[in-house]
C-alpha cells in the first residue's frame, strides 16, 4: 500500500487515531468523530454587538436570526483578507468561532476597532469545548448515542440536553458530506466521545480531516487563503453579502463586483506524477499563471488519487486543461472533487 501524503496545516494534535485509510473511509461512507481543539470560541456581548460586528465583517450579521450562523471574512481597508470566522447568533450574545492560529490577529483587530461601542469580547474556551462528527451516517450515530435528531439547515444550531448535560448541536457547512459540531462543557467531552464511539463513530486524526478538507475543496486560512488575497479570488462568495451596507474593505469588494472579475481563481487540480510542494508556481512560457497551495494523496482501495488546491488566472481556467509542473502533469478540476464522494466501499 502506498503511503498517503498530506501537505497543509493540521486540524488537531493527533495525526492518526488509527489507520488513515480506514479513517478517511469513515468520513466518506460512515461516521468519524474528533475533537476540535484547533478552534477558538469568543463571545461578544453588549448592546452594540450586532451593529458593531456587522460593520466589521463581510457577511450580514444585522439580519442573522437567533439559532443561525454565517461564514465571513475580516478584511483590511484595502480589501485583503485578515482572517475568516463563523458568527452565531445566540440571542443574548454572538459566538465567534475561528481557528486558533488566527485568533490573536482577529482579536487584536477587534480591539482596535472597539472605541465608544458597548461591546465586550470574552474568550469562551474555558466553558465551551467542541466535538466534530462527519460522514453520511452521522445522524444515525447521534440518534444511537441518545440525541433527539431533527432536520437542521446548514449553520443552524439547537440547544439540547444529553445525559443531563447542556449541548449545542450545530449543523456544519461542508456541502460534500454531512457534518455536525457538538459544543459542551470541557468536562463532558470524554463521556460524549465514548458514547459516539459505542454508537459506531470511528475516531479520526488530523491527517484524515485534512484529506477530507482538500477533497471537498475547502480553503484554509493561512494555507490557501492569505492576507494578500481578495474575497472574490477565493471563490468563497458565501462569505460575502453584497447589499448589507458598509464594512471594513467594502469599497474594494464592491468595486471588484461592479467593474468585473479579479484576475485569479481558486480551483482544484488532478495530479499525475510527483505531488508538487505547496508554493510551487504554475508557468506557461516562463510566465506565472498560477500556484499550488495544498496537495494530498487520497487513499482508496484502487490506489492513491493525487489532487491539489491552488489558484490560476481566470482566462486560463477550463475543466481538464493541463499544465506541466516539473515532473507532474496538472489538470484543472472543478471543486469539490465530486468523484471522491462517490467512493463508498473503501
Amino acid at each position: 500500500m502506498a503511503s498517503s501524503v498530506v501537505h497543509g496545516n493540521p486540524a488537531s494534535p493527533a495525526p492518526h487515531a488509527g489507520n488513515l485509510r480506514a479513517e478517511f473511509g469513515a468520513l466518506l461512507s460512515g461516521c468519524g468523530v474528533y475533537n476540535l481543539n484547533s478552534k477558538v470560541k469568543v463571545a461578544l456581548t453588549g448592546s452594540d454587538r450586532v451593529r458593531w460586528l456587522n460593520g466589521m465583517v463581510t457577511n450580514n450579521i444585522r439580519d442573522l436570526a437567533p439559532g443561525r450562523g454565517v461564514y465571513a471574512f475580516l478584511l483590511n481597508p484595502q480589501g485583503h483578507i485578515l482572517g475568516d470566522l463563523y458568527a452565531y447568533n445566540r440571542s443574548d450574545s454572538v459566538i465567534i468561532d475561528t481557528d486558533r492560529s488566527q485568533s490573536e490577529k482577529l482579536l487584536a483587530t477587534f480591539d482596535h476597532y472597539i472605541i465608544m461601542d458597548d461591546v465586550e469580547v470574552a474568550n469562551a474556551g474555558d466553558r465551551l469545548a467542541a466535538v466534530g462528527l462527519t460522514g453520511p451516517k452521522s445522524r444515525a450515530v447521534l440518534g444511537a448515542a441518545g440525541f433527539q435528531i431533527s432536520e437542521m439547515e446548514t449553520l443552524q444550531f439547537v440547544d439540547v440536553t444529553w445525559r443531563n448535560l447542556p449541548v449545542t448541536m450545530v449543523r456544519g457547512d461542508n456541502s460534500s458530506v454531512e457534518s455536525y459540531e457538538l459544543w459542551l462543557s470541557p468536562d463532558g467531552v470524554t463521556a460524549l466521545r465514548d458514547a459516539l464511539n459505542k454508537a459506531g463513530a470511528v475516531s479520526i486524526g488530523s491527517e484524515a480531516l485534512e484529506l477530507l478538507r482538500i477533497a471537498a475543496g475547502i480553503p484554509r486560512y493561512g494555507q490557501d487563503i492569505r492576507e494578500r488575497d481578495l474575497p472574490q479570488e477565493t471563490e468563497q462568495l458565501r462569505a460575502v453579502h453584497f447589499s448589507k451596507g458598509c464594512y471594513i474593505g467594502q469599497e474594494i469588494v464592491e468595486r471588484i463586483r461592479s467593474r468585473g472579475n479579479v484576475h485569479r481563481k481558486f480551483t482544484g487540480f488532478e495530479v499525475v506524477g510527483a505531488l508538487p510542494a505547496p508554493g510551487t508556481k504554475i508557468q506557461v512560457d516562463g510566465r506565472d499563471i498560477g500556484e499550488i497551495t495544498s496537495t494530498a494523496s487520497l487513499p482508496f482501495d484502487g490506489g492513491e488519487r493525487l489532487v491539489a488546491l491552488g489558484y490560476i488566472r481566470r482566462e486560463m481556467w477550463a475543466p481538464g486543461k493541463e499544465f506541466q509542473v516539473g515532473d507532474a502533469r496538472l489538470a484543472v478540476a472543478a471543486l469539490p472533487f465530486s468523484e471522491v464522494f462517490r467512493h463508498v466501499n473503501l
